[in-house]
């Protein structure tokens, strides 16, 4: 028994949810920033606002893929249960954000949006691992890059030809833009309508036939299944106390030395919400089975990530680098644009309007440009390998970045364009790839769960990010944005350098 090889339209119709979930991405990415300074946001504070977007995904991504691996609903199946609760709550957050009345309402906002989105997001990524064999999931994970790519185009010029159609592009100070307000809703609607035409019409394999392909994965990827006893469990314990001790303290040290030499509140975020926390989350865990309280979720979400495959851990710093600079990017383009190239900060000016617009307009390009490139992903890795067409990818993508610094006659095609074309073409890679080379090494049964872990190399950049980026920008860059860019795009470049690291090949892991 094998999965069967799935037509184009079968591939199409289980991928449309991404549409309407990059369009929600994409006006979060866009606009969120724009909405947080027109209630009043200072631009050193915009990464602390932002770091809801990231540790929501820390904390939602796992624990949904964690259940959805041991869900099954007799019409909705496995992931799609997820799907559906998500898309509904993500469009209503999406109706419900550009009308924040203050700046710590859209903060609040931010975060369950991100939530929700988040809930209906990590499912699908598993949803290609579950109903596609090893040969078509390069080819899914580029059907979902397409969908992504077109999805976040249409959103992040949703501003701009409202504006053109009429829609009022400035507002009074403190005052959100109809513009921006009806861009959300409409990227509501196609949200839901997104993601109920996958949910409707896909299907899934059933846990018995789930069952007889990973035992078939498992004999050909040589994965071991390992049944540890309990004195393993009281080992490992002890072991994750000790560790989890070092790692609290250091969290506390470091926390206090931000207190006493008055360091910029961002950095909390890294030495409280990561170090600290994560000390704490082992002690548990350790405490928990030296009592001999092993069977249980929490456990096994620690135990899986500390032996998570070895081709995990190498792209694990791919991953970190590369959405490091996306999130230098999406904080910081807005601002950078305006005050590098129109040289102003008034929100309520028509310059400032100006160049949000071109923000939007640049956001919009390298996703179009990713959509048309993410069939030639698949192609190009046939012709070298994955890993270094990966490379080329994110190189291009860092000397795009960087390339916004030399920028000073903002027409449509020196902004626009020039500049992202190597982001979008990176864009793609980033979203397609990386899956590709990991589905293939994960167990059928916890295919959820590792791509939900997966993402944490995703969120962890973006915390650290959000907690050094601000400090960066205004103790050695006299508060100009514009060099978070060019930070971004040095990170990516590195990201490139690491992707050749990466050993891909399926036979070679095992999992512990």
């Amino acid at each position: 028994m094998e999965k069967r090889k799935l037509s184009f339209w079968e591939i199409w119709n289980m991928s449309f949810g991404f549409l309407g979930i990059q369009m929600g991405f994409a006006l979060q990415n866009a606009n969120v920033s724009r909405i947080f300074q027109t209630l009043g946001a200072e631009v050193e504070d915009i990464p602390i606002l932002w770091v809801a977007a990231p540790l929501t995904g820390l904390i939602v991504q796992p624990i949904v893929g964690y259940f959805s691996d041991r869900t099954w609903h007799s019409k909705l199946g496995r992931r799609r249960p997820y799907f559906l609760v998500g898309a509904i709550l993500a469009s209503l957050s999406l109706f419900i954000m550009p009308n924040s009345p203050v700046l710590w309402f859209a903060a609040g906002m931010l975060w369950i949006m991100d939530a929700s989105i988040n809930i209906t997001m990590e499912p699908f990524r598993a949803f290609v691992g579950d109903n596609l064999n090893e040969n078509q999931r390069t080819k899914g994970f580029a059907m979902q890059s397409f969908f992504i790519g077109i999805g976040a185009y249409v959103a992040s010029k949703l501003p701009l030809i409202l504006t053109y159609l009429g829609v009022a592009n400035t507002a009074p100070e403190g005052i959100i833009p109809d513009s921006v307000k009806y861009s959300f809703y409409i990227g509501g609607a196609a949200f839901l309508i997104a993601v109920l035409w996958t949910v409707f019409r896909s299907k899934e394999y059933t846990p018995e036939q789930m069952k007889v392909f990973e035992a078939q994965e498992a004999k050909t990827n040589n994965f071991v299944k390992t049944e540890r006893p309990e004195s393993w469990f009281i080992a490992n314990g002890t072991s994750h106390i000790t560790k989890g001790s070092i790692t609290l303290f250091l969290g506390v040290v470091t926390t206090y030395g931000i207190y006493h030499f008055q360091l910029k509140k961002d950095l909390y975020v890294l030495t409280i919400g990561l170090i600290t926390l994560g000390g704490v989350l082992l002690i548990i865990s350790g405490l928990l089975q030296k009592s001999k309280h092993y069977k249980n979720g929490f456990v096994n979400i620690v135990n899986d990530f500390q032996f998570m495959p070895k081709i995990m851990k190498q792209l694990a710093w791919v991953q970190f680098f590369s959405w490091f600079a996306l999130f230098s990017m999406w904080i910081y383009t807005t601002s950078a644009v305006t005050e590098h190239i129109y040289n102003t900060k008034d929100t309520a000016s028509l310059a400032y309007n100006t160049g949000a617009n071109q923000v939007g307009e640049m956001f919009a390009n390298y996703n179009i440009i990713a959509a048309a490139f993410a069939f030639l992903l698949p192609l190009l890795a046939k012709k070298t390998s994955r890993k270094f067409t990966h490379f080329l990818a994110l190189v291009a993508g860092g000397i795009g970045l960087m390339s916004i610094y030399f920028i000073s006659n903002p027409s449509p095609f020196t902004i626009e364009w020039l500049p992202m074309i190597g982001v979008g073409i990176a864009w793609a890679s980033i979203l397609s790839v990386p899956y590709a080379m990991l589905s293939g090494a994960l167990p059928a049964s916890k295919m959820g769960y590792y791509m939900g872990v997966f993402n944490f190399f995703i969120v962890i950049p973006q915390l650290v990010a959000a907690s050094i980026l601000g400090f960066l920008v205004s103790h050695f860059f006299n508060n100009q944005p514009i060099y978070a860019l060019v930070i971004g795009g040095v990170s990516m470049i590195l990201a490139g350098l690491l992707s050749l690291t990466v050993n891909d090949k399926v036979t070679q892991i095992k999992n512990d």
